[in-house]
């Protein structure tokens, strides 16, 4: 793990940038963004800059901001690809783009409470996801990234060579059915999407594997007996989710975070009931994974 780690910081600390301050969050993920306020928008110089920093460090914190208007906020995932729409939860009014996460006292759920990347279960799932929160409780609320290059590369050689070219099926009937009925979303006779994807996912800029399965929306392995797909898939998702390949973020009011969904997880922790949290969330769509 300790030659991983080495390797990641190496690879991070090659760039200069003129126009962000990059702080690494931790040794092995994350990197804090400073210099910029996003809710005046991206330039081109920032753009480059920012992608380069997202492909290096897989999750980006951008600290010190004012509250993104929801175009602004919209208009900057565009830089990034053409945007996602959720499959099952309700768009702003207005912004169908953006996706308020809001969980308060009268709350039947929080979203993101088990780990996942986001909508692994679209047959073309997210590239990111840009989260700004607003309304925070006074304590808790964190949110988990794990980081699945390194869940991937510290996985044993004959473990990779059987798993490379095996699938994950991702499924979400058990997750979004009824999950948003208090929002007004009404889904009956509504087919909820699935997919097959690679378990060693293959990035599309950065070239480098990652382990692609997560606890939220995971449920086999494509190729394997039943009884085969139950024990492998538990012990890569334990896997996945070590401490070692982890880090806790603690938000401040209008702190947004920008996560590569195809090589992290993420678990957003409810821990603050019944206090409110609140922010918007928009979402680029990927490729499919290969």
């Amino acid at each position: 793990m300790s030659d991983v780690v080495t390797k990641r910081v190496r690879e991070r600390d090659k760039r200069n940038y003129r126009h962000i301050e990059v702080r690494p969050f931790a040794p092995n993920l994350g990197a804090e963004i400073r210099g910029i306020d996003l809710a005046e928008g991206l330039n081109e110089e920032q753009f480059e800059e920012v992608h380069h920093a997202f492909l290096d460090n897989q999750i980006l914190f951008f600290k010190e901001q004012s509250e993104i208007p929801p175009a602004t906020h919209i208009e900057i995932a565009k830089m990034f690809g053409e945007l996602h729409f959720h499959p099952a939860a309700p768009g702003m009014d207005g912004y169908p783009e953006i996706f308020e996460i809001h969980a308060h006292a009268k709350s039947k759920i929080a979203n993101g409470e088990f780990w996942h990347s986001d909508v692994s279960c679209d047959e073309v799932p997210p590239l990111g996801t840009m989260l700004q929160i607003h309304i925070l409780p006074e304590c808790g609320g964190d949110t988990m990234f794990a980081d699945s290059y390194a869940a991937w590369e510290t996985l044993s050689e004959p473990m990779r060579e059987m798993l490379d070219g095996l699938h994950g099926v991702h499924e979400s009937e058990h997750v979004y059915r009824g999950r948003y009925s208090d929002r007004g979303m009404e889904d009956e006779g509504k087919v909820y999407p699935s997919a097959r994807h690679p378990i060693a996912r293959t990035h599309p800029e950065t070239g480098r594997k990652a382990l692609y399965v997560n606890r939220a929306f995971t449920t086999g392995i494509a190729e394997l007996a039943p009884d085969e797909s139950s024990a492998i898939l538990a012990l890569l998702l334990a896997h996945a989710e070590h401490v070692d390949f982890q880090i806790r973020f603690r938000w401040e009011k209008n702190d947004m975070a920008f996560w590569d969904n195809r090589c992290a997880m993420h678990r957003a922790l409810w821990d603050y009931w019944p206090a409110e949290r609140k922010g918007n969330r928009v979402t680029i769509k990927g490729d499919r994974p290969s």
